[in-house]
């Protein structure tokens, strides 16, 4: 802690978070971030992209911090390019889980996120992918297990992502973690894998702990992370979920909730 900011750590997330509907990062939550790393406290950022999906947002950024991506399986260090741990998925297990999954609900649309720096998000026949994100088309099932995977994303013709999430814990919840991290985006991860377990791990890289930690999200995936942190807050466009749990809530990720936020703990 220190004399002047409350937390010696922010944690935030990045899509509906620290970014606007738009992608782009306003110049009052980039100010507010600067004055709270000015004042002492590192900022990290926690985010379900892969590292190849997280790159372009963080140069704009100029952060050269480290970054928690993937949902905790990888910690990457922005100013020197280079991933400093990933964890992948275990492919023998994520297909026995996809089969339990589809065996209850039936058919998924697919798409898999490969590991590595630049490791490609291959996307399957009916799979819609969110914004304007690259990725890689395939056709062929036997593609996604060709390299290693830190995740696989499912979505259903029918059900909601609420529904398609619960499904898939009851179906397939001792293979596998499965996180709900937006609209349309369903992920089956590493068993124990969360925000919380990579958010760790870089916290302690720079000798800081949970008590230290302030967190910012807005999806159920962000859960995780909440509990670790000493003080959570969802923004006004959070998830029901992650409101219920969270100890504060701000204003929206369009109307700068982050920056309101370390505004109102920095002092004036």
């Amino acid at each position: 802690m220190t004399a002047s900011f409350p937390y010696r750590l922010v944690a935030t997330d990045l899509d509906g978070t620290l970014l606007r509907s738009d992608d782009s990062i306003s110049q009052r939550t980039r100010d507010a971030l600067a004055a709270a790393t000015a004042a002492g406290a590192a900022h990290i950022v926690v985010t379900g992209r892969a590292v190849p999906w997280t790159r372009a947002i963080l140069d704009d950024l100029g952060y050269d911090g480290l970054a928690v991506c993937a949902q905790g399986a990888q910690v990457y260090d922005a100013g020197a390019h280079r991933l400093l741990t990933s964890v992948t998925l275990d492919r023998q297990l994520a297909g026995v889980a996809l089969a339990k999954i589809e065996a209850e609900v039936g058919p998924l649309y697919l798409a898999a996120s490969r590991d590595g720096l630049d490791g490609d998000v291959l996307v399957g026949p009916g799979y819609a992918v969110t914004g304007r994100l690259p990725s890689t088309p395939f056709t062929d099932v036997s593609d996604l297990w060709s390299a290693p995977l830190s995740k696989i994303y499912i979505q259903h013709p029918e059900l909601s992502d609420d529904a398609l999430a619960a499904a898939a814990r009851e179906a397939a919840g001792g293979f596998v973690t499965v996180a709900m991290a937006g609209a349309g985006i369903v992920e089956l991860l590493p068993l124990g894998l969360s925000k919380a377990t990579g958010l760790s791990l870089a916290a302690r890289r720079l000798g800081l702990k949970a008590a230290d930690t302030i967190a910012f999200g807005d999806m159920p995936n962000d859960i995780p992370m909440f509990a670790w942190a000493s003080h959570s807050v969802a923004m006004a466009n959070a998830h029901e979920e992650l409101k219920a749990v969270a100890d504060e809530v701000t204003t929206s990720n369009d109307e700068d909730g982050i920056a309101a936020t370390l505004e109102s703990l920095l002092p004036a």
